[in-house]
């Protein structure tokens, strides 16, 4: 498997606003998802750890009963890559279902 190549300012500008909810901060991907309570929050992250490990592209992510703040970015990249779309959107997927 190739090793994932950071995406350049420009590509990521275009495409962030594709990306419903999701915003720069700190370099990262991040996005905060509110839930009805604690159970729908964590099986929202039990879903996204799936997809994950799938990817073996893991996020760094913060739950407080409800919430789940969410930051992706590719440790190997040094900075955001295709990989942090890809999950991104399947997080907003699983959001929508819940």
């Amino acid at each position: 498997m190739s090793r994932p190549q950071r995406l350049d300012a420009s590509t990521l500008s275009e495409r962030l606003p594709s990306l419903n909810g999701w915003a720069l901060d700190d370099s990262k991907l991040t996005r905060e998802f509110n839930f009805s309570d604690f159970n729908e929050a964590f099986g929202f992250m039990a879903r996204a750890a799936l997809i994950a490990e799938r990817l073996d592209h893991h996020p760094e992510w913060f739950n407080v009963y409800a919430t789940v703040r969410v930051q992706l970015t590719t440790h190997d990249a040094g900075g955001i890559s295709e990989l942090d779309f890809t999950l991104a959107e399947a997080m907003n997927r699983i959001a929508d279902g819940c």
